[in-house]
């Protein structure tokens, strides 16, 4: 199964941007993370990070040609107000989950509001980089049914 990992603007930071909230493992750490788990699920998973809308746009459109089985995706800011990314995801039919390393229900009134939530078909949050892991199983277990 192809899976594919996309990280948002400021995530590259993990590590180095308010560690209370993100924590202290940096992206390098997460990438190892998401390496293990794709060796001990059989999948092959990439993980794509920009700090740009327009490159995880491209990045979601070529997902429809290249294969992806299935999406795991962290926004960042852009959940709040993407509109563009939002309609990216709704164009791909395979199963999306959007991941959030905070717990946003728990954090300023703006980041309770998702655009994209609605075209993925489950959210995780507050759960740290496990989140990552969890979105991993969810599309695994999915795709059994």
């Amino acid at each position: 199964m192809k899976l594919l990992v996309i990280n948002g603007p400021n995530l590259n930071f993990l590590g180095i941007r308010e560690k209370g909230i993100y924590g202290t493992q940096d992206y390098n750490f997460l990438l190892n993370m998401i390496q293990n788990k794709a060796e001990e699920t059989g999948c092959e998973i990439e993980c794509f990070q920009s700090n740009h809308e327009g490159a995880i746009i491209d990045r979601i459109q070529e997902s429809y040609f290249d294969g992806t089985e299935g999406i795991v995706i962290n926004p960042g800011a852009y959940t709040h107000y993407s509109y563009a990314i939002r309609d990216a995801l709704a164009s791909i039919t395979v199963p999306k989950v959007e991941i959030h390393i905070s717990d946003i229900m728990q954090r300023e009134e703006f980041r309770h509001v998702s655009v994209t939530r609605e075209v993925c078909d489950h959210q995780i949050y507050g759960q740290g980089l496990d989140g990552y892991l969890m979105a991993v199983d969810f599309i695994l277990a999915k795709c059994k049914k």
